[in-house]
């Protein structure tokens, strides 16, 4: 006797994320490009460029990293992304350009920082001096970029005294009908009211032009020779004036505490690294006078010099570069990566050439590095390595002691963080005058130190002027709301501590929300203020029911905490001010309204008292105004309303 059985199939197996990964890697091509790692929840852990793809990220996974932080990273990759390039130099460019976009958790990374000011020279029958600070105009001229607005303005100062352009505004030059003081002390010709010919102020110009881009010697040899040239027809007083010039050009070259010698543009690149963290200063020299420096501090320094693997030759040669080249080789690739780099580069610590040919083709100069200098160049990298030096010693000062605030804070609270470096602390405070333009405000502090691209401001609609827990639960449930959301999609960084500017009546209303939102109301602390609302005898007030602590006026938790509370007062008494100040004009809401211009907008807010005003107005009150139709105040009560 048979009987018949009938079996499923099962399933093929699904392959393990690892398998897959795997899988991927070995299916890479031998070409170069630039490979991306990510995380379980999407996060950029690291970009890095290859020669050779498949040999390079292999690497990763078929060799023992256990123990090491390079070994943490690898067991935190989750998905591979991939970009074949045409050549190495491509790579390179790529590679910093998403460092700079993704901001990867494992590369060293300097904030986008190119907000340099120039000093400008604007066209014009009679062009004016100007500091400036933004995108170019091809209409001008611009020289720089310079270090600081104290560099630029100094350089201005000298150019007014030797050549007296006008510095003013062309609304201020147009309406003149005397010259103004810079006249009187003669630092400006006097233009606006035809004191110097087109002629000879157009010759002024091209001498500060010429000036600005290291000339000098050439602008004296032009100005004794026109100086000459008047003496010989007995134009005596013209002479004269050009002897002025030329006497204030020797006095501000006597003066330059720095003789650059011949070169006329170059960038001086000193790195120093200490305690876990690295400091790129940058010193200028354009049209040949040292213009000051400025100091870089990138993050992710220890994490990217344990992870970063040195091109296929390198390392098969041991020849892996110092921390050091690493950071400079970073700060010269992100830096230089929108362009804006001189010919010679005078470096500390030696550089890849293959970044410098990359730099070169996408300049279209050819782009020089000067390690070891001497004589002159050698002086300036000994001035910018010891500004390096300062520039560092003081931040590790700086950051020591906010680390031990960090640290007390944590202590005197009982909480027990995964990783004391990203402690959070989100702090929210009201603002408002008499219940008007009411704002809330959220700062952020992490990693020791303020976070201010992560400060939020909210405007406060739909409560009782001046009902402050009424702002507070709103500002709440906006921001943990919408952090809730983003926390089930995997996406969001939650606070360890809210800080809450209010006694027990403020926590009151953030517990209830917290309960709202089923999240951990131990997180919450209220900051009230002490006896007298003196500084210094604040207490901490908790919403999970745990007795109020004083932390003592010296305690180094107490100064975080002030430090945090008093950081989100200014952020939103300034959001307050400028709110009240728009609501108090008219602000946008009339001037986004079509067919109210100026005048209309400015008799509608002096009939009726301001913005406020205006919206409580009826669409009759409105049409009473003076060039306001019916149709139009129904468009202004539809539009505010």
């Amino acid at each position: 006797m048979s009987a018949d059985v009938t079996t499923e199939s099962a399933p093929p197996m699904q392959p393990a994320p690892r398998d897959r990964l795997l899988a991927e890697v070995a299916a890479l091509p031998s070409l170069p490009g630039v490979y991306r790692y990510y995380d379980a929840q999407g996060n950029v852990l690291y970009v890095g460029k290859a020669r050779n793809l498949k040999k390079r990220v292999s690497s990763y996974f078929h060799k023992n990293h256990e123990g090491t932080r390079i070994g943490h990273m690898v067991s935190r990759i989750a998905r591979l992304e991939t970009t074949v390039v045409r050549s190495e130099a491509e790579a390179l460019l790529l590679e910093n350009n998403l460092i700079k976009t993704l901001h990867p958790r494992f590369n060293i990374l300097f904030r986008d920082d190119k907000s340099y000011p120039y000093l400008k020279i604007a066209s014009h029958a009679f062009p004016r001096l100007a500091y400036y600070r933004g995108a170019v105009d091809k209409k001008h001229r611009y020289f720089g970029p310079y270090p600081s607005a104290w560099a630029v303005k100094e350089s201005i100062q000298l150019l007014q005294k030797i050549f007296r352009l006008r510095t003013c505004e062309d609304t201020v030059f147009n309406h003149r009908t005397r010259p103004c003081l810079l006249y009187q002390i003669k630092r400006c010709s006097g233009p606006c009211v035809g004191l110097i010919s087109p002629e000879d102020y157009a010759r002024d110009v091209a001498h500060a032009e010429r000036f600005l881009q290291g000339e000098q010697q050439g602008v004296i040899d032009t100005l004794q020779a026109q100086m000459m040239a008047h003496a010989q027809k007995l134009e005596f007083e013209q002479a004269a004036e050009i002897r002025n010039q030329l006497g204030a050009l020797s006095r501000v070259l006597h003066q330059q505490a720095i003789d650059t010698g011949s070169d006329r543009d170059a960038d001086i690149l000193a790195v120093k690294v200490q305690g876990g963290r690295a400091c790129v200063n940058l010193a200028m020299v354009r049209g040949g006078r040292h213009l000051g420096d400025r100091a870089y501090f990138p993050a992710h320094v220890e994490e990217a010099a344990a992870v970063a693997v040195d091109d296929d030759e390198a390392a098969q040669a041991s020849a892996s570069p110092s921390v050091e080249t690493q950071v400079l080789e970073a700060f010269i690739a992100q830096h230089y990566l929108d362009g804006g780099v001189p010919p010679l580069l005078v470096v500390s610590h030696p550089v890849d050439k293959a970044l410098l040919e990359a730099l070169s083709a996408q300049a279209g100069v050819k782009i020089t590095a000067m390690h070891q200098p001497r004589e002159q160049r050698r002086a300036w990298l000994e001035m910018a390595v010891q500004g390096a030096e300062l520039a560092l010693a003081r931040l590790l000062a700086e950051e020591g002691s906010q680390q031990a605030r960090t640290r007390a804070l944590v202590e005197a609270l009982d909480l027990n963080p995964e990783d004391l470096d990203r402690f959070r602390i989100e702090c929210f405070d009201i603002s408002h005058t008499a219940g008007e333009a009411t704002q809330a405000a959220c700062v952020v502090y992490e990693n020791h130190k303020m976070q201010n691209a992560q400060y939020r401001r909210y405007n406060i609609e739909g409560i009782t002027p001046g009902d402050d827990y009424a702002a507070m639960r709103q500002v709440l449930l906006r921001r943990y709301g919408k952090l809730a959301e983003a926390a089930d999609a995997g996406q969001a960084r939650w606070p360890d501590l809210v800080l809450i500017d209010g006694g027990r009546g403020q926590v009151a209303v953030a517990r209830e929300v917290f309960e709202e939102l089923g999240l951990d109301i131990g997180s919450i602390v209220g900051v009230e203020k002490g006896e007298g609302r003196k500084v210094g005898l604040e207490e901490l007030v908790f919403a999970d029911g745990r007795p109020k602590i004083a932390l003592g006026r010296e305690s180094a938790a107490l100064m975080l905490v002030a430090q945090i509370r008093d950081e989100a007062h200014r952020f939103a008494i300034t959001g307050m001010r400028a709110r009240r100040a728009s609501v108090r004009t008219g602000g946008s809401k009339l001037e986004d309204i079509p067919g109210i211009g100026p005048k209309k907008r400015a008799r509608l807010l002096q009939r009726f008292g301001g913005l406020r005003g205006v919206a409580q107005a009826s669409v009759d009150d409105l049409a009473t105004v003076e060039g306001i139709s019916r149709e139009l105040a129904e468009a202004i009560y539809k539009a505010l309303h």
